[in-house]
């Protein structure tokens, strides 16, 4: 076995010590990350609301607006994935789907899949809360 030296050893520890920093760096991106992709929701959720009470007050879809909302829920999906927050994300990729094909679930599997906007907007709050600032 090798003998550790004193430069050896310091060798070492340097070396543990900037695996840290960058582990640290690292950690505070991740966070970056996770909070810009949580708050996109909430971004996402006032756009879809605002539709929804122009489709109401109107009576008229808007395919570009559906297809709009649509690909911003399956884009957050995809960014949630990657992040690990998997809750979010899975109601994500049903949101985008329900807006690329407003039939395509029956109300029953809407309801049991619990992604009322009101629902999406207080799961990110939470999640923001437990990343922190």
């Amino acid at each position: 076995m090798p003998e550790i030296t004193t430069p050896t050893l310091w060798e070492l520890l340097k070396h543990a010590a900037a695996w840290l920093t960058n582990l640290n760096r690292a950690s505070k991106a991740r966070k970056a990350e996770s909070r810009a992709a949580v708050r996109q929701i909430i971004t996402a959720a006032q756009e879809t609301a605002v539709y929804v009470r122009s489709l109401n007050e109107t009576g008229k879809p808007s395919h570009n607006s559906e297809a709009r909302i649509s690909r911003l829920w399956t884009e957050l999906s995809f960014q949630l994935e990657d992040l690990g927050i998997e809750k979010l994300a899975k109601r994500c990729r049903i949101k985008g789907r329900y807006w690329s094909n407003p039939s395509h679930y029956d109300s029953d599997f809407l309801e049991k899949a619990d992604i009322s906007l009101v629902r999406m907007e207080r799961l990110s709050r939470e999640i923001l809360a437990d990343i922190g600032h």
